[in-house]
């Protein structure tokens, strides 16, 4: 019987299971993140090599005329050396993790979950996926409230395969685009943000500003990009006294 089991196990029928608790759901990009991971013996005894948790979201990579979701990972950790566990065996291990500042914010498209899998030798290793959500670092947040304050309100937030020359720690950049409902409806078509790397002090920003091109030359302007600026600025946080100012100022000088 036990032969059977073992032979069962190793095709992920009766096998250990894994489960993570975390303590919340939610949490805020650069936050520790803490919880339990809890093994269950299967009907066998089983050697676990090691227990992972890695970090993943989801971004779309364009090829010709089609669109792909790819997965990336943002982090991985080893959690434990190699253990056994017994049929019926329970056991727990604490786990924490600091979620990189530039994680990506669960908005719009975005995704955010955490995978937990066993690592067992000439087996099926068994996993488990928990979704969480990412609210922006407190610098983030000062930056997308002031954008919303100007008068913009947001259309689609979404991760995008990343250039080279604006690749940071991972192969995309997540995009906050928005449309103009103030003072700038009329002179805009979109204003297009985005994260480039973060810090506890500082954020780089990217921001594409679309112009409203109007006439004959409108068409060829919008073919060849002509009615688009690209500005490259960093906000720290001296800057948040005047921060709505700063941001302004820059809109307005590439209309």
């Amino acid at each position: 019987m036990s032969f059977f089991n073992k032979a069962l196990a190793s095709i992920g029928i009766g096998a250990a299971t894994v489960d993570t608790k975390l303590e919340r759901d939610t949490y805020r990009a650069g936050d520790v993140m803490r919880g339990e991971i809890i093994v269950r013996g299967g009907h066998t005894a089983q050697q676990i090599d090691a227990i992972y948790v890695s970090l993943h979201t989801t971004y779309i990579r364009e090829s010709g005329d089609r669109k792909h979701t790819e997965v990336a990972t943002l982090q991985k950790m080893k959690v434990t050396d190699p253990f056994s566990i017994a049929a019926g065996e329970h056991k727990a291990f604490p786990i924490a993790l600091t979620l990189p500042l530039d994680t990506p914010i669960t908005i719009g498209k975005t995704q955010v979950w955490l995978q937990t899998g066993l690592d067992i030798k000439n087996a099926v290793d068994p996993t488990d996926k928990d979704f969480i959500r990412i609210q922006p670092t407190d610098l983030a947040t000062h930056v997308l409230n002031t954008i919303q304050g100007l008068g913009f309100r947001l259309r689609e937030a979404e991760c995008e395969h990343a250039p080279a020359k604006l690749r940071g720690a991972y192969p995309f950049i997540q995009e906050f685009e928005y449309v103009p409902t103030g003072q700038y409806r009329g002179h805009l078509d979109e204003l297009e943000i985005t994260f480039l790397s973060q810090s506890t002090s500082s954020v780089d920003i990217l921001m594409q500003v679309d112009r409203k091109v109007r006439g004959i030359g409108s068409f060829f302007a919008e073919a060849l990009n002509m009615d688009e600026s690209h500005v490259r600025t960093t906000i720290t946080t001296q800057d948040l006294p005047t921060i709505q100012t700063k941001l302004q100022q820059l809109i307005t000088k590439h209309l």
